[in-house]
């Protein structure tokens, strides 16, 4: 099974990618109704909330990861190991089954927009 598919239930949607073009979220300004002639200004997504397709996602980030995972030959799906996301950390939890597999999780985990950092302290191995 994929990644995206076991950690979000999702398979891997038309058009997605690990580093999207963000879409631009439109903002009234402060005092507007919706019926002002006033323009709207944009404002951009935060790396860590982008999801697969560019738009906002409160876990974009953890999404992007498993699809990064997805896209690499060297890593299948380890079904004993999640990924999550704290703000633009990405968080790795469980099981792995060397320290060459989780070293090449944390470069390609490392690699996506927005990440921070690579948290795997709730990570064994074996």
């Amino acid at each position: 099974m994929a990644w995206l598919k076991r950690l979000f239930g999702l398979d891997k949607p038309k058009n997605a990618q690990v580093n999207p073009t963000p879409q631009q979220v439109p903002q009234r300004a402060a005092g507007s109704s919706t019926t002002s002639a006033a323009p709207a200004t944009t404002q951009s997504i935060p790396p860590e909330r982008l999801g697969l397709n560019g738009e906002y996602d409160q876990s974009g980030l953890a999404k992007r990861v498993a699809l990064a995972f997805d896209e690499n030959s060297q890593l299948g799906d380890i079904d004993t190991l999640w990924v999550a996301q704290t703000g633009g950390m990405v968080v790795l939890k469980g099981k792995v089954p060397s320290e060459a597999i989780l070293n090449k999780m944390i470069s390609v985990a490392a690699s996506v927009n927005g990440a921070k950092g690579v948290n795997t302290d709730e990570v064994t191995i074996g």
